[in-house]
């Protein structure tokens, strides 16, 4: 969201289209994940892997770097900065370039953690995915969408784990019954932790009055006053196709604690991992499909 009373300009179509291809080429293709090749001429990425990374057509980025096309919205922006591995600095003179206002620079922000990315290109065989302070999840690999579903596509408040959690009886078919009330007072006092952080004005504290007014569950856990921040657990989640999987969950957070990487992972050669590798084929074929 851009600052109020930010006017917005016209881009500057010869900065936008240099930045870019300045910060595309200074990208490697392992540190997005990708593989070198042995015939890569270009110095860092192609632009059609740029194209994907920002899950736009490679058409479309084509014409940015050539000084043409649209003016890109803050939508695709913020696309661009994640897959370019912008930190906040570069992702606000992406803005002011394009000619959109810079987004807010609140505790909370929606871009993701450059240091959390380059750890979670390389787990690719593990469900691992990244939260903000308020369960959000922006961004999954493959394997956690595989396991949780593509929560990044949904929006508002639906994005909030503890929200589904109190709002959608969907959401706990996740967890076996019998751990479901541990999972409810858990993510109570995680957001508890942000509220604290945050203050009673910030989104903590909206999604708090949201609740309340929505869910007397919520409300009666609240007022219970627990603060807890997980960063390891033991967990069994429920998966509709390859039935019950036990993880164990680690947690890596950034050093203002508003966002968290959680990567899920089985003890070798148990029946989790077996499950998790069954998954990893499941999803791609899903995909596929």
């Amino acid at each position: 969201m851009a600052h109020e009373g930010r006017m917005e300009r016209a881009a500057d179509r010869r900065e936008l289209a240099e930045f870019l291809r300045r910060r595309r080429e200074a990208v490697q293709p392992a540190d997005v994940g990708l593989p070198a090749g042995a015939r890569r001429r270009t110095a860092g990425l192609r632009r059609e892997e740029v194209a994907a990374l920002a899950a736009m057509s490679a058409d479309y980025y084509t014409r940015l770097e050539q000084q043409r096309g649209p003016q890109p919205s803050e939508q695709m922006l913020a696309s661009l900065a994640r897959a370019l591995r912008l930190t906040d600095d570069e992702r606000d003179y992406l803005f002011r370039v394009a000619g959109r206002g810079t987004p807010d620079r609140v505790t909370m922000s929606s871009h993701v953690s450059p240091a959390l990315l380059r750890v979670l290109d390389r787990l690719s065989d593990t469900p691992a995915l990244v939260l903000s302070a308020l369960g959000e999840t922006l961004v999954a690999n493959d394997l956690a969408v595989a396991l949780l579903g593509d929560r990044s596509a949904l929006t508002g408040w639906a994005r909030s784990d503890v929200y589904r959690w109190f709002t959608d009886p969907a959401e706990r078919l996740l967890y076996p019954e019998d751990d479901r009330d541990r999972q409810g007072r858990s993510l109570v006092s995680t957001l508890r932790v942000a509220h604290g952080m945050l203050g009673p004005r910030s989104r903590a504290g909206e999604l708090v009055r949201e609740l309340r007014a929505r869910s007397p569950e919520f409300a009666e856990l609240w007022d219970r006053h627990e603060v807890h921040q997980r960063f390891a657990d033991h967990k069994t989640l429920v998966h509709p196709q390859v039935g019950p999987i036990e993880l164990d969950c680690q947690v890596l957070f950034t050093e203002d604690q508003t966002q968290a990487l959680l990567v899920l992972t089985a003890p070798p050669r148990s029946e989790a991992e077996e499950k998790l590798a069954l998954l990893a084929v499941v999803g791609q074929q899903a995909l596929a499909h």
